[in-house]
C-alpha cells in the first residue's frame, strides 16, 4: 500500500474536522428538538408551577397583599396612568403621540426626543411639551393609589417613565420616587430641561435605586407600560423569580416566549401557569385608572383613596388661584 503523501493527510484530517462539526451541529441540532418538544409536551400534559399567589387573578393580588406577605411593594409606571389627566401615551393607533407629530415636521416621530436633534432644533420641542403639560393638570387615581401604598408603609419605591410631575404633584415623597426618565421638575438653565433624551445617560440614582430595590420587592405593580423602552422595560425580570408581578394596561406586554423558557431564562411575563417553574404573573385589562380602582375597592381602600384625590384636588385648584390672584 503506497504511504500517504502529507498533503494526503492535511486533506483528510480537514475532511475528518468538518465531519467532526457536522456532527456536532446535528448533534445539537437533535437535542434542541428533543427538549422544545419535551417542553411542548409537558405543557400539554399540564404539568403544575409552583404556586406563588392562591389564584392568577385581582383577587389573588388581594389576598396576598391582604394575607401581609409583602411590605415592599415596587410599582412601575408608563404613559397609562396619566393619560386620563389630558396627557397623551405615546404609541395609540390614532390618539398616541407618535400618530400626532406630523404637525413638527420630524424626520420621524422619535427625533422629538432624541439629544442630537434637540440640539440643532429645540423648537419642536418646546412646543410639544407646552401642549403636553397645561398648568390645569392634576394627578389620577392612579397617582393617587400609589401614594397611598406609601401613605400605609406598603411602597418600597415607585419607578416612572414619566417626565410630567404628577407623582410629585400627588404629595409622593421625593424619596420613595425614582424618575427613570427625568422630570420637568428641575431644569438645567433655559435651555435643556432636565429630563432625559434618547442618547443620553439615566440617572445615577436610577441604577444605584434598582441594585437595592428589586431584590427586596415582595409585589411588583406594572401600571401603563407598553415596556419597549429599555433598560426600564427589563426592571420586570430583577425581582426575585418568588415575586409576584401584576400588570395593569390596555393589553398584555413583553410575553415570554418558548425559547427563553428553554434555555431558562427569565424574560418577560408568563401570563400561563403551565409554562412557568412559578405562578405568579397576573394582567389586569383595561384603564389603569380603572384596575387601580377595583384594587382599592377589593382591598376596603375605596373609600380613603377617593377622599385623598378628592382632598388634594381640592388643595391644588385653592393654590392655582392664590397664584392667580
Amino acid at each position: 500500500m503506497d504511504e500517504k503523501t502529507e498533503e494526503d493527510e492535511q486533506e483528510s484530517h480537514a475532511s475528518s474536522s468538518k465531519d467532526d462539526d457536522l456532527s456536532g451541529i446535528e448533534k445539537m441540532s437533535k437535542y434542541l428538538m428533543f427538549k422544545l418538544t419535551l417542553s411542548d409536551t409537558e405543557e400539554k400534559m399540564g404539568v403544575k408551577a409552583k404556586q406563588i399567589l392562591q389564584e392568577l387573578t385581582i383577587r389573588g393580588i388581594v389576598d396576598f397583599i391582604k394575607e401581609n406577605k409583602c411590605r415592599n411593594i415596587i410599582t412601575m409606571a408608563g404613559a397609562g396612568i396619566s393619560t386620563s389627566a389630558g396627557i397623551p401615551d405615546f404609541r395609540s393607533p390614532s390618539s398616541g403621540l407618535y400618530y400626532n407629530l406630523q404637525k413638527y415636521k420630524l424626520p420621524y416621530p422619535q427625533a422629538i426626543f432624541e439629544i442630537d436633534f434637540f440640539k440643532t432644533n429645540p423648537e419642536p420641542f418646546f412646543v410639544l411639551a407646552k401642549e403636553l403639560f397645561p398648568e390645569h393638570l392634576k394627578p389620577t387615581l392612579s397617582h393617587y393609589f400609589i401614594k397611598l401604598l406609601s401613605d400605609k408603609g406598603l411602597l418600597l419605591r415607585h419607578y416612572t417613565q414619566n417626565i410630567d410631575t404628577l407623582e410629585r404633584i400627588s404629595g409622593l415623597p421625593p424619596e420613595k420616587l425614582v424618575e427613570a426618565h427625568g422630570t420637568f421638575h428641575s431644569g438645567q438653565g433655559v435651555v435643556k430641561p432636565d429630563i432625559i433624551f434618547f442618547g443620553e445617560m439615566l440617572p445615577e440614582r436610577f441604577y444605584h435605586s434598582i441594585d437595592n430595590d428589586f431584590p427586596k420587592a415582595d409585589l411588583l405593580i406594572i401600571m401603563g407600560s407598553s415596556l419597549v423602552v429599555q433598560p426600564f422595560a427589563s426592571l420586570i425580570d430583577k425581582v426575585k423569580s418568588t415575586c409576584p408581578r401584576l400588570l395593569i394596561n390596555k393589553e398584555k406586554v413583553s410575553v415570554q416566549d418558548r425559547l427563553f423558557r428553554f434555555f431558562g431564562l427569565s424574560h418577560g411575563f408568563v401570563f400561563d401557569p403551565k409554562s412557568s417553574e412559578c405562578a405568579r404573573d397576573v394582567a389586569w385589562i383595561g384603564d389603569c385608572d380603572t384596575g387601580c380602582k377595583l384594587l382599592a375597592e377589593e382591598l376596603g381602600w375605596n373609600e380613603e383613596l377617593e377622599k385623598l384625590m378628592e382632598t388634594d384636588h381640592r388643595r391644588i385648584d385653592a393654590e392655582k388661584s392664590e397664584a392667580s390672584k
